[in-house]
């Protein structure tokens, strides 16, 4: 069993090897196909992980990571569809034979504003073209009929970008889908844990701008109506599930010392195990807003935005990534990962079969995602090779859904379900 009381460092020793349960997988001969492929395209996927972190890129502005990913996978024999249905998305498609089942996979792109690929979607982008390459070369040397389909995702960072290409229709003609992520866990540990339901506010306060020494009674100021929001919500938390997050920020503009302030403006997150469970804190969170505006005679205007559901990991899915991990490559825990986190991704697994497990790469005290230190550890040849394991275990659940028809069928009824 993983101890899963101490987090991966990176003075820890990745090369050694973990213990791993007795037995085989259904298939050997697609293993061994998927871990040869992986193994000959690490250098290769190497380069284009530094490539894709060196270059950051924020949401919907993710061209560099656009040009590169499709260059590489055309290269690699896929068709490839460039700015496909959105400027910065694409898909990368190989079909084997006729009329088999198509296997979807997701490439995150975007970084983080000021702080680069502080989530490791570098990492989550070469897993996604890693286990594309897999599952092509097991059905090519294989002959086993079916398709892969590899959409690469921008703006999961606030843009919903999933959502947006679900929309338009970019799932479609998937059976399944598969993606993963790093985060801070144990060594050798893939995560096959839930993250938070998301509900997305934006608050405007509108006051009336006064001389700040002058006449500041004729003033109604926007500013105070932010700064007592934030407190009031602070104050909040004190009654909420431990369990809940309640955050945000707030901005103005031509604020000066001198000049009381018309306008404020405030994006909030509320996040909450279900989405049932956000919705009820919302309810407690919006009085906040207004209670600030009444005590500041300022209006307020609450708008709100996309809805980020929880992470639904298809329990068939799931239990075939466990049986592959846990015979060859690590450990499975159910607590680290995206647990406290959201992606756009939860909304995908309510709408089809989906599986989107967490991966462990080593971090610092301190250095979770979103933090400049995971900027670095994002990057290092550990985290890069823990990526490779985890898209060695999602490749063979991928072609576990490909060649065998019996088994999708219990992955679909369990979604249904």
């Amino acid at each position: 069993m993983a101890n899963t009381d101490i987090l991966w460092r990176p003075e820890d020793d990745h090369t050694v090897k973990p213990t791993l349960d007795e037995g085989e997988v259904h298939r050997p001969d697609i293993l061994a196909v998927i871990d040869a492929t992986v193994d000959n395209l690490s250098s290769d996927l190497r380069g284009l992980n530094l490539d894709i972190h060196g270059h950051p890129e924020i949401k919907f502005e993710e061209r560099y990571a656009h040009d590169t990913y499709t260059s590489f996978l055309e290269k690699h024999g896929f068709e490839v569809t460039r700015h496909h249905l959105m400027e910065t998305a694409w898909v990368a498609t190989y079909t084997h034979g006729k009329g088999g089942r198509v296997l979807g996979v997701n490439s995150e792109m975007d970084a983080l504003p000021g702080i680069g690929h502080a989530c490791g979607h570098n990492l989550i982008g070469i897993a996604g073209v890693a286990v594309a390459c897999a599952a092509k070369a097991a059905m090519e040397q294989l002959n086993i009929d079916g398709k892969v389909v590899l959409l690469g995702t921008p703006a999961e960072e606030g843009g919903f970008g999933k959502v947006k290409l679900w929309e338009m229709g970019a799932y479609k003609e998937m059976d399944v889908c598969l993606m993963c992520h790093p985060a801070p866990g144990p060594l050798h540990s893939i995560s096959l844990s839930s993250c938070l339901a998301v509900i997305r506010l934006e608050i405007e306060y509108t006051g009336h701008t006064a001389h700040a020494a002058l006449s500041p009674w004729e003033g109604k100021n926007a500013l105070d109506a932010a700064v007592l929001a934030y407190t009031n919500i602070a104050l909040l938390r004190q009654q909420i599930k431990p369990t809940h997050r309640v955050h945000g920020i707030f901005e103005g503009h031509n604020w000066a010392p001198n000049i009381i302030p018309d306008y404020s403006k405030m994006y909030y997150y509320i996040r909450a195990p279900t989405t049932a469970e956000a919705e009820e804190t919302l309810k407690r969170v919006v009085p906040c807003f207004e209670a600030a505006a009444l005590a500041t005679g300022t209006t307020v205007k609450v708008t709100r935005g996309h809805t980020g559901n929880e992470l639904v990991q298809n329990e068939v899915l799931g239990n075939e990534l466990s049986n592959v991990v846990k015979k060859k490559y690590g450990y499975i825990d159910y607590e680290y990962g995206i647990n406290s986190a959201s992606t756009d991704f939860g909304n995908i697994s309510h709408l089809m079969p989906g599986l989107h497990p967490g991966f462990s790469i080593p971090t610092v005290p301190g250095g979770g995602n979103h933090t400049r230190a995971f900027t670095d550890s994002a990057c290092s040849q550990a985290a890069h090779d823990a990526c490779l394991i985890v898209s060695k275990a999602l490749a063979w659940v991928g072609m576990r859904v490909i060649s065998d028809g019996e088994f999708l069928q219990q992955v679909k009824e369990a979604f249904r379900e």
